[in-house]
């Protein structure tokens, strides 16, 4: 099957460019930190990143609960969500602390590695979206 004759020639190339561009800004940039690279692991870890990323930028209390609620649940089930979780935090790149009103509640936040390494990722992303990517 040839999709190049199913696509009017600007759609194709449109196509081709937004693969290219999304691939070389995450997947197949050698320059990304290892933080990045460990949540880029599968679809489950980056969905998890970019949501929780998305709430601690909005300066949203994350609750254990409410961390493994921010994707959705066909993506892993909670005993994978609960661990993936844990593993982040056991290699530094979110912190767990305890509530200041409820003791036994847990809060995460992005370690100052991960968030450094975040920022470092989306300006690299950001500079290489923009660039013109031949196909």
């Amino acid at each position: 099957m040839n999709l190049e004759k199913k696509l009017d020639e600007k759609s194709f190339k449109n196509s081709k460019k937004l693969i290219r561009r999304v691939l070389s800004a995450s997947l197949d940039n050698p320059n990304n930190p290892d933080s990045v690279n460990f949540f880029q692991s599968d679809t489950y870890k980056f969905y998890f990143l970019m949501s929780f990323m998305w709430e601690s930028l909005e300066n949203n209390e994350i609750s254990q609960e409410y961390a493994i609620s921010l994707v959705p649940k066909k993506f892993a089930s909670r005993i994978k969500r609960l661990q993936i979780l844990k593993q982040a935090v056991k290699l530094g790149y979110i912190n767990e602390s305890s509530s200041v009103i409820d003791k036994r509640r847990r809060i995460y936040t992005p370690s100052d590695l991960l968030l450094n390494d975040f920022v470092e990722f989306a300006n690299n992303s950001d500079k290489l979206i923009s660039s013109d990517i031949i196909i």
